[in-house]
């Protein structure tokens, strides 16, 4: 878990700055020599926040910061244009996304793509800090290794060799040659693992099962989708769809929907593990909790109830009631005195700006079942932040 303690108001200014703020998709294709074995020649296509869309485009000037860098590696025989869905989903969000394209052939070394992995990690965060590079000064030190199939187990062998990688993500790792799930027992980041409950192609029970189990990591996540597969997790590919025509069962969702339920837990995860948005943390931790359309296990919280509770009150008049609350919320303060509300949902996003005197009749009849968060402010700028639930 975070060694960190956030305000709630922390966490509903970032959560408000990762909902609000969405960027152009930026391509450029770099290679990366690793002089330590023997100048292996390392081509990978990198795509990175920017403010119009294209090849070698500047990275956005909306903003100085520093983005984390996400490392992904391929399936068996499949190329880094498969993985589409992942850029498109996480660049906009805020993410720099490196696909090394190595290790491509029908006699892959499972090791050696896992050292690329591990040494493109360390050129990213040093494209940082060249003033020639157009990652110049944006690239932050939160590097995540991910990889499907071939790609996920090979990451597995990357995080021994490298110390800057800060957690992994998989989606149907395969158990590789040497073996990612006797390396899990050296992993001790955070991590999350992905499954199909339908992947015939590396079964659950033989491959990321085991290598959850043998990870040592004190925040780690195992989340099978109900009726996914193996191949749906990357857009359509003719390798691999050959590969799973030859095994059953088959999916019983489609592949959108199985990139939908994937990427609703990715997303606030890596947001809570790379950016410390602990609102985002306790979006992951209460849509797991009730959602049918998974199954999984955990060992942590990415961000309790406490760091979102654990707030400077300074409003310790208001009275909100009740709580559930099915209809009408009563918020009342002081006699005369205003207030100011602001109510956000689970995603960050603001429904609500109300002012008022002494009392507040809330009406939630319009907004969905679920966990709201509220920050209430005087006219002497002190506040209240809490949450309250709509059945």
């Amino acid at each position: 878990m975070k060694d960190f303690i956030c305000s709630f108001f922390s966490c509903i200014l970032f959560g408000m700055i990762s909902n609000a703020q969405t960027y152009q998709i930026g391509h450029t294709t770099l290679t990366f020599v690793d002089a330590s074995r023997s100048n292996r020649s390392i081509v990978a296509e990198i795509y990175y926040p920017a403010d119009v869309a294209g090849d070698n485009v500047a990275m956005t000037s909306q903003n100085t910061i520093q983005f984390p860098s996400l490392v992904f590696g391929h399936g068996f025989v499949m190329t880094w244009d498969a993985y589409q869905n992942y850029w498109e989903a996480l660049v906009p969000n805020g993410y720099i996304m490196a696909f090394p394209k190595t290790e491509g052939s029908f006699s892959p070394s499972h090791l050696e793509y896992g050292k690329d992995l591990a040494f493109v990690i360390n050129q990213m965060n040093l494209q940082g800090t060249q003033p020639t590079s157009l990652f110049y000064n944006r690239v932050s030190n939160m590097n995540t290794v991910m990889g499907h199939s071939m790609g996920g187990g090979a990451s597995f062998l990357a995080v021994p060799l490298n110390s800057n990688i800060k957690a992994i993500v998989n989606f149907a790792p395969a158990e590789t040659n040497p073996s990612a799930i006797s390396a899990a027992a050296n992993i001790s980041i955070p991590a999350l693992i992905f499954s199909g409950g339908n992947d015939c192609v590396t079964p659950p029970s033989t491959n990321q099962i085991p290598m959850y189990n043998g990870l040592t990591s004190l925040c780690k996540t195992y989340i099978s989708i109900n009726g996914g597969s193996h191949c749906q997790m990357a857009n359509s590919n003719g390798f691999c769809a050959i590969g799973e025509s030859t095994c059953s069962p088959s999916p019983t969702i489609t592949r959108s929907v199985q990139h939908s339920k994937l990427f609703s837990y990715l997303l606030p995860w890596l947001n809570f593990q790379m950016k410390s948005d602990c609102l985002q943390g306790n979006v992951f931790d209460l849509q797991i909790t009730s959602d049918t359309a998974v199954s999984y296990q955990k060992n942590c919280i990415q961000c309790s109830p406490l760091q979102i509770e654990e707030v400077n009150n300074e409003l310790e008049e208001l009275i909100l009631y009740p709580n559930p609350v099915k209809d009408i919320l009563l918020i009342k303060g002081l006699n005369q005195k205003e207030y100011t509300i602001q109510v956000f949902d689970s995603n960050s996003n603001l429904i609500s700006t109300q002012k008022f005197k002494e009392l507040l009749q809330f009406n939630t009849s319009n907004i969905s079942t679920g966990i709201y968060f509220y920050e209430i402010e005087d006219s002497n700028n002190k506040k209240s932040q809490g949450k309250f639930i709509k059945q």
